[in-house]
């Protein structure tokens, strides 16, 4: 395959020219187009014989009632044609830039990808974390899809997503608003960009970032390569984390990928009444790591200790630390009118000496505060007011 003269100095870079066999690279075109995605038996086939050997047995008649519907429209030469007429590249296994998350696929990884973009995929799936969720998402959703993929991105994670409504479009967008690295998996041929409304979207994500299809230019995205786009979105990511997905969400199907090839699976918590989180919850109960921020997921991404989620701080309450016998004689203080230290023995239950030494450790921490001969509760005062 010869590159597109006019394609960008990035693209060169990761064009194969070097070790490439061209009959291979025409043969898994060719059955990229004669199998549906994910096909295991055709992907063993390959595998054992080779993509040029397992294309002549298919044309010699091997299994013609499985290959030969689409035989004679087989056309590798003008696949690879219009694929460069759009400055795409082609990318198999061989190739420096295959990204090897991919072969945890087994014989149901794709024959090829055909990619559109800069972004050599090698170097964008290195550190990758896939975020997906409902099409039709809510508010709170796509805020949350916004703000993991920006902190994800912002610190050079690439992310990973399918370019469709909702949580795909939301997290796409939150790593191209920083400027970072973002890669969308498409069910149809790089050069159709689906849905529609997401045209925008979808060119900006081939200008900075990567298209990538395992099916030629000029295929329509179908139901079944949609349910199957889902296994190489899982497989590109360190982790995939949804963000909204209903009991009967596509969404399910790329946490389930996930979870087949030992790969860490992330849910963000919603609203329990909120029908667009009881995917997620479901992912929850079974064990997926909850993730509420862009660090979680880093963290969540990353080798051991390369990212590490800071907790919140929690504010400090004027109890604690207190001792159980202070806390009893703090609760027992009054907070108007002081009162003297027998009645506070009376309501604490706890003898005078015992009671004294309390007072003294909360008047310390200004808690507590003589009034006379008694005490009561110490009155807050504003950072404003003197004393």
């Amino acid at each position: 395959m010869n590159g597109n003269e006019n394609a960008s100095a990035a693209q060169a870079v990761v064009e194969p020219r070097l070790g490439s066999d061209p009959e291979e690279r025409r043969a898994r075109v060719a059955w990229s187009r004669l199998v549906e995605p994910g096909d295991a038996r055709a992907g063993a086939l390959v595998a054992r014989r080779g993509a040029v050997g397992a294309l002549a047995d298919v044309f010699d008649g091997y299994d013609a009632e499985r290959y030969g519907p689409r035989l004679a429209s087989l056309d590798p030469d003008q696949d690879l044609h219009n694929l460069t007429l759009i400055g795409g590249r082609l990318v198999v296994p061989a190739d420096p830039e295959w990204p090897t998350g991919l072969d945890r696929l087994g014989d149901e990884k794709p024959f090829c990808l055909y990619v559109r973009g800069p972004m050599p995929l090698n170097q964008a799936c290195a550190q990758s974390v896939s975020i997906v969720g409902a099409r039709a998402a809510t508010a709170y959703g796509e805020h949350m899809a916004t703000e993991l993929a920006a902190g994800s991105a912002d610190k050079g994670i690439t992310v990973v997503s399918g370019a469709a409504l909702g949580i795909d479009a939301a997290a796409h967008r939150g790593a191209l608003a920083v400027s970072g690295p973002t890669l969308a998996v498409l069910a149809g041929g790089v050069d159709r960009f689906y849905p529609p409304s997401n045209e925008l979207l979808i060119a900006e994500i081939a200008d900075s970032g990567a298209l990538v299809s395992e099916v030629p230019p000029g295929q329509t995205p179908t139901k079944w390569r949609f349910i199957f786009r889902n296994r190489i979105i899982a497989a590109l990511g360190q982790a995939t984390c949804v963000v909204e997905a209903g009991n009967r969400s596509g969404t399910m199907g790329t946490a389930n990928w996930a979870d087949r090839l030992s790969l860490p699976v992330g849910a963000v918590p919603g609203p329990v009444t909120s029908p667009s989180s009881y995917g997620a919850h479901r992912l929850l109960r079974s064990g997926a790591v909850c993730i509420t921020s862009a660090d979680e997921l880093c963290e969540l991404v990353g080798p051991i200790g390369t990212f590490l989620a800071s907790d919140e701080p929690v504010p400090e309450a004027e109890y604690d630390g207190l001792e159980p016998r202070d806390l009893q004689v703090l609760d027992a203080l009054p907070v108007r009118r002081a009162v003297p230290v027998a009645r506070l023995c009376s309501v604490a239950g706890a003898g005078e000496t015992a009671v004294e030494a309390s007072l003294a450790r909360l008047e310390l921490r200004e808690l507590a505060e003589r009034v006379g001969d008694g005490w009561r509760r110490a009155r807050r005062r504003s950072s404003g007011t003197s004393r």
